[in-house]
């Protein structure tokens, strides 16, 4: 029986690296060629077929993306907003959306998180069907900046790190998570890192140490761009 999935779109965050251009303008409304940096997170979550979505941003941009996105009714869908207060990590996403999702399995995409490649409709949808808890893991050169998954021939991720010193792959974690229905009750149990962070590599390494979390790789012919940075965002 194919599942469906509700979505979260993580569009907060204060852009520090990308100042002073989001002095003023959010992040993940910044353009990327002609369309805002938001419309590529949002064309993923109509590849994965989702139907509902809860946008969080910080509460002085909400109106912004209301404004652009409006109710999502032009896409034939049904969008919501909710806020984050304060930076308090990529997991608390999903507390802050633990109503909205209810008894439903998720997809949690960050807002400045760009794919492409052929084929990537096809990707989506298989992992949006499917009842496994997985992450997409895409070939880097420079492991040691991100979180680095291992994995074995079954696709089961069997070690995690993020920023390792010795990395065991050069896999690294990207930001789109498909999670099941009881992902909100696992974040809540999460800890505060040093940052103050709920970090998602803890959440990703609950599933881990369950043998429930997957990584589908995309290979070549498909990019990977994390837009925090002037250099990725050009």
């Amino acid at each position: 029986m194919m599942i469906q999935r509700k979505g979260i779109i993580l569009a907060g965050g204060n852009g520090t690296r990308l100042r002073p251009i989001t002095n003023t303008i959010p992040k993940c409304l910044l353009p990327v060629y002609d369309k805002p940096m938001i419309y590529y997170s949002l064309s993923a979550m109509l590849l994965c077929e989702i139907k509902d979505l809860l946008i969080i941003t910080r509460p002085e941009d909400k109106n912004s993306f209301k404004r652009l996105l409006g109710d999502g009714y032009q896409w034939g869908i049904k969008v919501k907003y909710a806020v984050q207060p304060k930076p308090r990590g990529i997991a608390d996403a999903l507390i802050i959306g633990e109503k909205f999702l209810g008894q439903s399995s998720c997809v949690l995409m960050l807002g400045d998180n760009l794919f492409y490649g052929n084929g990537l409709e096809r990707k989506l949808q298989k992992l949006s069907r499917s009842e496994k808890n997985s992450v997409l893991a895409y070939e880097v050169k420079d492991p040691e900046r991100f979180g680095i998954c291992e994995i074995n021939s079954s696709g089961l991720v069997v070690s995690l790190k993020e920023k390792p010193s010795k990395p065991k792959s050069n896999l690294a974690v990207t930001g789109l998570y498909f999670y099941d229905k009881n992902v909100s009750s696992v974040a809540k149990k999460l800890k505060p890192s040093k940052r103050g962070e709920l970090e998602i590599t803890d959440l990703n390494m609950r599933y881990m140490e369950n043998n429930k979390l997957y990584a589908e790789v995309l290979g070549k012919g498909f990019s990977w761009f994390d837009a925090g940075t002037i250099e990725s965002l050009l």
